[in-house]
């Protein structure tokens, strides 16, 4: 698969993450997509934000902040039926992360 069919196979993965969301009664705020190289490096640099290898920076991930009742949520564990829903999608979830980053959403590499 091309880089291009990756972003564009993510690109139609994430409105049904966000649908799925707004079924569970949650309210959502976009964080980080693309991260520019002009200000984050090139794929494979390490930049002032962000890994070397950041899927932010091919325009496979994307960070969602959850709200509910107007309480943003900011725990991993906030994003587990969503995350698990992505994976069900064939993404990856950053709550399984060593280090978790429960509102990142990336592509699978399985694809």
């Amino acid at each position: 698969m091309t880089e291009r069919e990756r972003q564009s196979y993510f690109a139609q993965m994430v409105p049904l993450l966000l649908q799925y969301a707004t079924l569970l009664g949650y309210e959502y705020t976009l964080g980080d997509a693309y991260r520019d190289p002009r200000a984050h490096g090139e794929y494979g640099q390490k930049g002032p934000y962000g890994s070397a290898n950041s899927y932010h920076k091919r325009k496979l991930a994307i960070d969602v902040n959850l709200f509910k009742n107007g309480v943003y949520l900011t725990e991993t564990k906030d994003h587990e039926r969503l995350g698990v829903f992505w994976e069900l999608l064939g993404g990856t979830w950053g709550g399984r992360f060593s280090d978790p980053d429960g509102n990142h959403y990336s592509y699978g590499e399985s694809r």
